[in-house]
């Protein structure tokens, strides 16, 4: 039975990241020597006697399928183990799920809008007191902290405002009051950032987006630092049975073999982007974590091996700039989500981050001139003339 612990301390000290996308959790199938292992579709397996199995009785508990993706997600992010579910919500869920009512997390203030209303919506009513930064500086969050913090939570870099934080040394602020602390990975990928590696204890991710990458499957998943943290995601994920299908497992994991090399695309075709249209004159402003003038560049540089696919631009003239801008692309599809192969352009005051009430967006830096570009893989020259002709009014 193939494990959902990473048990590959042999390999991961001889093989490389761009190799472990590929060959760990793909082991040929013992029955035939299919090189690619079946899809196990199965939602029950034959038992030799009540109780007596060969390690598998019901597919929302175990999956071979779904084992072998979350062995390659907790060895692409050297983590303990890794438990894989039906959305990226549903993974923050697991976590969230974790505390108690009368717990309270720290989180900075620029979150993806979802879980801003699961943390709004849905835990504040069950008793989580989830309290915010708009201060990167970790001693911001030591400010927040009290006797009841049991988690700090992260995006780095932010959605949308791409804004980084340090996390070693905010891994050490909550270790020191007793927390963890948990990093959404999704718009970095562990292809070029590794937050266990700085000391978190959780790594999130909406294997939706570049994990999976070619816009075709919903999945998230949670990696731990720690066998004992998975125990209770791994409860969790049985009991509330969020688990992401055979089939999703197996489209995400092919996406997984690719990461490396689209992600050193999507990088490269970024960098480009940024660095042709940092002084337009029909933007306000462009943030983009690989351009000196960001004012994370050096954290970036120190905690990343890549700066991401991700350039956030604020358009000259409000929302009708940024209506104008979104609706002229042609390879900018105007959409939801990111991370996929084709490029993507996206409104985040009215898409992603529209359940933030709009004193608050705004007051965060979200506002109706702003787009976020999830730059995909095409030929980067392609892709500055789409945007030159989309500001061309």
């Amino acid at each position: 039975m193939a494990s959902t612990v990473n048990d590959h301390a042999t390999e991961k000290s001889i093989m490389k990241f761009a190799t472990r996308a590929i060959h760990v959790g793909q082991a040929p199938d013992p029955a035939t020597g299919a090189t690619i292992p079946p899809i196990h579709v199965t939602t029950t397996y034959t038992q030799e006697a009540p109780g007596e199995n060969k390690g598998y009785d019901y597919s929302r508990s175990i999956n071979p399928t779904r084992e072998n993706l979350q062995a390659v997600l907790a060895s692409l992010e050297n983590g303990a183990a890794a438990a894989s579910f039906a959305s990226g919500l549903a993974a923050t869920t697991a976590i969230l799920h974790n505390l108690r009512p009368g717990d309270n997390v720290v989180a900075y203030a620029d979150l993806y809008g979802g879980t801003y209303r699961l943390m709004e919506n849905v835990f504040r009513d069950w008793g989580l007191d989830a309290r915010y930064t708009d201060d990167n500086d970790p001693a911001a969050f030591k400010e927040l902290i009290d006797e009841n913090t049991k988690l700090i939570w992260l995006e780095t870099p932010t959605n949308p405002l791409l804004r980084l934080l340090d996390i070693q040394a905010i891994a050490d602020i909550a270790h020191n009051a007793g927390a963890k602390l948990a990093v959404d990975n999704t718009f970095a990928t562990p292809a070029v950032q590794q937050p266990i590696n700085h000391g978190a204890d959780y790594v999130i991710h909406s294997t939706t987006k570049y994990i999976g990458g070619h816009s075709d499957v919903v999945g998230g998943a949670v990696i731990c630092k720690d066998a004992a943290d998975h125990e209770p995601i791994a409860y969790y994920q049985n009991a509330a049975g969020a688990v992401s299908s055979p089939f999703d497992c197996y489209i995400t994991h092919r996406g997984i073999k690719t990461l490396s090399l689209r992600l050193e695309r999507h990088c490269h075709n970024a960098m480009r982007i940024a660095e042709h249209f940092e002084h337009h004159p029909k933007l306000e402003s462009l943030s983009y974590p690989g351009l000196e003038c960001h004012p994370d560049h050096a954290l970036a540089k120190k905690q990343m091996s890549g700066y991401g696919g991700i350039v956030t631009v604020v358009v000259k003239g409000g929302q009708d700039g940024a209506f104008k801008m979104g609706q002229r692309t042609k390879l900018f599809s105007l959409a939801e989500s990111l991370g996929g192969v084709e490029s993507l352009v996206n409104h985040p005051a009215i898409m992603t981050h529209a359940s933030i009430p709009r004193e608050i967006r705004e007051a965060r830096g979200v506002t109706d001139g702003l787009l976020r570009l999830s730059v995909g893989i095409e030929d980067a020259d392609d892709l500055i003339a789409d945007l030159e002709q989309a500001l061309d009014f």
